[in-house]
C-alpha cells in the first residue's frame, strides 16, 4: 500500500514539474493568415519539407515552449535537425548544433526580430544565439554556456 501512495505522489510530483514548464506554450496561437499553408511536424509549424522538427532535444523542445508562451504564438522552423549532407549543404560547420538535434532557426509571424533577440538574450536556457542580417529568423542552440557567460554565446550579426 505504501508502495502505491509512493508511486501516487512520484507522479504528481512530475507532472506538477512538466505542468510548470510549458502552461502558456500550450495557449500559444498557431491560426491565421501567417500560417496557412504550413505544415506541422511533431507539433512545430515547419516552413517547408526539408525541415526536420522530429530530432530536437528535450531542452531545445522546452527553449521552443517558453518562445511561445512569451510571445503568445507558435514559432516557425526554418531549420532543425540536419544530417551531415543537408548540413553542408546549407554552409553549416564540421560541429553545427543542428546535427546534434540542439539547434534551431525560427521565426514567429507577426513578431519583430528584435523582439526574440531581447528574449534570447535574456533566456537561460539559450547557450548561442545567431541572428542573420536581411532574413526573418533567428539560430538558436542549448550547448552549455562557457564559464563565466551570464548571456548567450552570440556570432552572425547579433
Amino acid at each position: 500500500m505504501i508502495r502505491f501512495f509512493r508511486s501516487i505522489l512520484a507522479f504528481a510530483c512530475v507532472a506538477a514539474a512538466l505542468a510548470a514548464c510549458m502552461p502558456m506554450a500550450m495557449f500559444a496561437s498557431g491560426s491565421g493568415p501567417a500560417y496557412s499553408g504550413l505544415r506541422s511536424d511533431w507539433g512545430t509549424y515547419v516552413s517547408s519539407n526539408s525541415v526536420n522538427a522530429f530530432c530536437l532535444t528535450p531542452k531545445l523542445r522546452f527553449l521552443i515552449w517558453e518562445f511561445e508562451g512569451r510571445f503568445g504564438k507558435k514559432v516557425v522552423m526554418q531549420s532543425g535537425y540536419r544530417d551531415p549532407s543537408h548540413n553542408s549543404a546549407a554552409g553549416g560547420t564540421d560541429n553545427s548544433f543542428h546535427m546534434k538535434c540542439m539547434a534551431a532557426d525560427f521565426y514567429i509571424p507577426g513578431v519583430d526580430k528584435k523582439h526574440l533577440i531581447e528574449f534570447a538574450m535574456r533566456s537561460n536556457s539559450v547557450g548561442g544565439l545567431g541572428c542573420y542580417p536581411g532574413r526573418n529568423f533567428i539560430h538558436v542552440d542549448v550547448r552549455d554556456r562557457p564559464r563565466g557567460y551570464n548571456r548567450p554565446v552570440t556570432f552572425s550579426g547579433c
